[in-house]
């Protein structure tokens, strides 16, 4: 039997008290016998240990004070027979004291069953610590956060833990090659080969060399002097030659691959590292079970190291997920300053197939622009404010980028000029989702635009359009189409050569010109032109000339209907377009125009009246304006 003293004593932990060991052989101790299964191997502690071995006898008080000592309270030493109290000295330390008893029928014991004890507690003293070692060891790969921490904890714990004066940790680069990320147990080779790179090449030939220990690669001394050569990082210690068999040379190499897997022997490993050892501190190569401690420690090094990775990874990830959120605060912040406090309009609304959906909210400038509380634009679509006129360019407008001048309804009824511009917020999974419109109020610069595009297109004299407005007129109602035959004066179809993008928002009805009294209707293009306008100038003046021409302009305009237009074509030369007419209208019209220029014209103290030579001409899809207007004016000279 055999008691153990705190065999496993960890730096704080509370003492566990003795453990009793039943061996399950045992013979007399005497020099030529022992424990059968304790292997002991020579080690500089014996001698010390052999001085330790106390025989006691436990018969007698100083006996039992001393296993009572030794047991502590509550543990009862078997009464009678002889003992014998031997320290177990592990590889740093005393480890626990053994108890071994001989029946007291038996010999006592003597000088050589004392060594034998000595041997049998170095033995398993050795492997005790080595069990604890390799337990803390294996626990400390875990408890490490960071991967480089977790790489120094792996190169350490195979010195201390697994009884190699030498390890180092190679890594799998990305590209491929293993870099030295730790080494343990020199620190002058530590300095000098940590960072260094061998090529995946170099090392997959070492991989594929020796003799395979399961997972382990030996490679001896005889055959590894081809790799003295290569790139591999390595560091060579001085030692004796060899005198055993199975005794360490200091050209021999031992690997330890570490894999990605999740058990030993998985498939699909996927190579992680590889540990390098180097000196057993037996300077024996290592026994069966050695291998199996180093391969499993290999094992969890690999898991240890691919959590490091994990949560370095995710700590990166985490970090870069702060830094993008931190980012986003403050891009929102800036865009809520920039939306709440811009000089323009702003407003976000949703998405109605691509086009302006429902307010869901505006901006302060927005809202004084259109003299409307931001509540009240809420309950809108933004297409509720524009012009109905202006419709048609709010369709066209392209909801990514699209720009657009248009029209907005103020509260009072009045209508505001504004630069739209839109933009898409969109996300990756559902895509486009809100419309980001901006808007800029033109008034002032619109106004004058117009005010140029009224005098570009409109007489100055007689406010009436001139000859280019005319001619844009005539050509708006137009296409390329040339109709055949006279039995039909119009009909609706959507034509694919409309002159005008502005006419693809509504099918075109083809003008075509009435032929006899047919009760079809065109676009009548009535030529008027005054009569003796030069006499007027000459008698009266260019100043009584121009009144002439401006009360000829009014009476026009009030002769004919709403939707007809006017205009002045130049000189003393009018022209009416007028929709909708037969011959017979047409006529009628001419006529009635004719009487109200007849009538008297006041000149100062003096009147004066006027006569018109008029032609009509039918506008007709196919024929160009000018044609149709030099007709008219054929008809009426």
């Amino acid at each position: 039997m055999v008691y153990l003293r705190d065999p496993l004593p960890v730096d704080d932990e509370e003492h566990a008290g003795p453990l009793v060991l039943r061996l399950q052989q045992v013979q007399p101790l005497h020099a030529g016998g022992g424990a059968a299964q304790c292997e002991v191997r020579p080690d500089s502690a014996l001698f010390e240990v052999l001085n330790g071995a106390l025989p006691v006898t436990t018969d007698s008080p100083v006996g039992d004070t001393a296993l009572l000592e030794l047991l502590g309270e509550g543990h009862k030493a078997p009464g009678g027979g002889h003992t014998v109290l031997v320290p177990l000295h592990g590889r740093r330390r005393i480890i626990g004291t053994a108890v071994l008893l001989r029946h007291p029928t038996e010999q006592p014991f003597q000088d050589a069953d004392l060594s034998v004890a000595a041997e049998f507690a170095t033995g398993s003293a050795l492997a005790i610590d080595k069990i604890h070692s390799l337990r803390a060891a294996v626990q400390g790969l875990h408890l490490a956060h960071n991967l480089a921490d977790t790489l120094k904890v792996v190169a350490h714990g195979v010195v201390a833990g697994l009884g190699y004066e030498l390890a180092s940790v190679n890594l799998v680069r990305p590209d491929g090659d293993l870099v030295v990320a730790s080494f343990a147990g020199n620190p002058a080779a530590e300095a000098q080969i940590t960072g260094r790179v061998g090529s995946r090449d170099s090392w997959e030939r070492r991989l594929s060399m020796g003799e395979n220990w399961g997972d382990l690669v030996f490679i001896p001394h005889t055959e590894g002097w081809v790799l003295d050569d290569d790139d591999v990082p390595q560091w060579y210690t001085d030692g004796p030659v060899p005198r055993f068999e199975d005794e360490w040379h200091p050209s021999d190499r031992l690997f330890a691959p570490m894999y990605t897997r999740s058990a030993p022997g998985a498939a699909h490993r996927e190579l992680l590292g590889v540990i390098s050892v180097d000196q057993p501190l037996t300077r024996r190569r290592p026994r069966p079970d050695e291998r199996r401690d180093l391969e499993e420690y290999a094992f969890q090094a690999a898991i240890a190291i691919s959590n490091a990775r994990l949560r370095s990874n995710m700590q990166r990830a985490l970090v870069r997920l702060e830094r993008e959120q931190q980012a986003l605060r403050a891009s929102e912040e800036s865009f809520r300053q920039a939306f709440e406090y811009g000089p323009n309009g702003m407003a976000i609304a949703e998405m109605d197939g691509g086009r302006h959906g429902s307010i869901l909210r505006t901006n302060d400038a927005l809202c004084r622009m259109l003299g409307r509380p931001a509540s009240a634009m809420r309950r809108y679509s933004f297409s509720d404010f524009v012009h109905p006129e202006d419709m048609a360019i709010l369709l066209r407008t392209s909801a990514e980028g699209g720009r657009a001048e248009l029209r907005l309804g103020r509260r009072d009824g009045t209508y505001l000029w504004v630069s739209l511009r839109n933009s898409v917020v969109a996300d990756a999974a559902d895509g486009p989702r809100f419309l980001l419109i901006h808007v800029e109020e033109i008034e002032d610069r619109k106004r004058r635009e117009l005010r140029l595009a009224h005098r570009a297109s409109h007489d100055s004299l007689t406010g009436l359009p001139n000859s280019a407005e005319l001619h844009a007129r005539i050509d708006a109602r137009l296409c390329a189409y040339r109709g055949h035959g006279s039995d039909t004066a119009a009909e609706r179809v959507d034509d694919p050569h409309l002159r005008h993008a502005d006419q693809a928002a509504s099918p075109h009805i083809h003008v075509l010109a009435p032929v006899g009294d047919d009760n079809t209707h065109g676009l009548a293009v009535v030529f008027l032109a005054l009569r003796d306008f030069k006499a007027i100038n000459t008698r009266f003046g260019h100043d009584a000339g121009d009144r002439v021409l401006v009360e000829v302009a009014r009476r026009l305009s009030k002769a004919v209907r709403d939707g007809d237009t006017v205009a002045r074509y130049g000189g003393d030369e009018f022209v009416v377009l007028a929709d909708g007419f037969g011959p017979a209208d047409a006529h009628s019209a001419a006529v009635w125009m004719q009487s109200q220029i007849h009538l008297p014209i006041p000149l100062g103290n003096q009147t004066v009246q006027m006569r018109a030579g008029v032609g009509i001409a039918w506008a007709q899809c196919g024929t160009a304006p000018s044609d149709i207007l030099r007709a008219a004016r054929g008809f009426a000279s």
